[in-house]
């Protein structure tokens, strides 16, 4: 491979981080459902499902939605009034190709000493040019603007969702999204560990392998295992052998076990079942998980999908997330898109 000459910014040598997602929140940015070639037959369902997880936000936090023109806000207007929301809630008329503002949206850092904010702009090209992504490439530094935060953009691809942080020092990803070839290939495994390590605030980066059947991510981190506190990672896990994930989440949880944090001290792993596989056709399977919370303040929003696992994964995380209310979310339409919760959402430190 060539030499490849990299000049980041340097943020986590200026003293910035990414906080955590539990730690405190001014508010969520999301970005309405509204293309009918990623939720087909379902667009309605799914606008219904987000407009839930709208109104359970805005009891919390900020809620900020980009929205294509006045009409979609129109409309979403009126799914928030049949919920009693009537506060919280922010409007932009910043068009968007998709929904999924966890992957082209601003990713958010805080500064350690003054709690100053500001956003980074990384190249979003739709996991791999799978899709148009011109107007989702622009989101991020409009969410700056809007805040009126400064905003640092990098010439390098990544979405939010192939990472997670404990904000202790720590990032989980996965080989299968941040090394394919259709993001950075200019760049090798190390140079990617180095810019994560000089720009997110982390000073270890943990790597698993794959990610679930059905992701058109190329195996995002945000569907398989996820920080809960700087100590403990939930993974989804497999029962059915003969189902496509079972080798691939076994072999992740094994990988887990393994990890350590920056002081050498092993993780508490925390297992989640799978939910019953699901189908838009018959041969076209998505990739459901409960692994796909979004957690918020004083809630997490856990996706659903109408089977008898959703019982035993909402018990499981009542027990580790002790401080906060579970808040289930039926995403039974919304993951015909491909996603689910977290995919929707991104947070702005408070």
């Amino acid at each position: 491979m060539p030499a490849v000459h990299i000049d980041p910014h340097r943020l986590t040598a200026q003293g910035y981080r990414m906080p955590a997602e539990w730690e405190p929140h001014r508010g969520t940015w999301l970005s309405y459902p509204h293309n009918p070639k990623s939720f087909f037959t379902k667009l309605k369902g799914a606008q219904e499902g987000f407009a839930d997880i709208v109104a359970a936000l805005a009891k919390v936090e900020e809620v900020h939605v980009n929205v294509c023109d006045e009409a979609m806000a129109r409309a979403l207007t009126l799914k928030l009034r049949r919920r009693a929301v009537r506060r919280n809630v922010f409007l932009h008329l910043f068009p968007t190709n998709d929904a999924w503002c966890r992957d082209h949206g601003a990713i958010f850092l805080k500064h350690r000493g003054s709690g100053r904010v500001v956003a980074t702009d990384w190249i979003f090209n739709a996991w791999g040019g799978k899709y148009p992504s011109a107007k989702d490439n622009r989101i991020a530094k409009k969410m700056a603007a809007f805040l009126g935060v400064e905003c640092f953009s990098f010439p390098w691809v990544m979405e939010g969702g192939s990472i997670d942080v404990n904000g202790a020092g720590v990032l989980l990803t996965t080989e299968a999204c941040l090394l394919n070839k259709n993001r950075n290939p200019q760049l090798s495994k190390a140079q990617i560990e180095g810019l994560l390590k000089a720009n997110l605030g982390v000073r270890k980066v943990l790597w698993l392998r794959d990610g679930i059947a059905g992701d058109d991510t190329n195996g995002h981190i945000d569907d398989i295992a996820r920080f809960t506190d700087a100590r403990t990672i939930v993974t989804v896990v497999e029962a059915d052998k003969a189902d496509d994930n079972y080798g691939i989440l076994q072999e992740n949880l094994a990988d887990l076990k393994n990890f350590r944090d920056v002081n050498g001290k092993p993780f508490r792993i925390v297992e989640l079942p799978m939910p019953r596989p699901v189908y838009y056709r018959k041969d076209e399977r998505l990739p459901a998980s409960y692994a796909n919370f979004y957690i918020a303040n004083g809630i997490v929003l856990v996706p659903v999908f109408n089977c008898p696992q959703d019982k035993v994964a909402i018990k499981i995380l009542k027990g580790v997330f002790k401080d906060r209310r579970i808040v289930p979310i039926d995403c039974s339409a919304i993951i015909v898109g491909l996603g689910t919760c977290h995919c929707l959402s991104q947070q702005i430190p408070a």
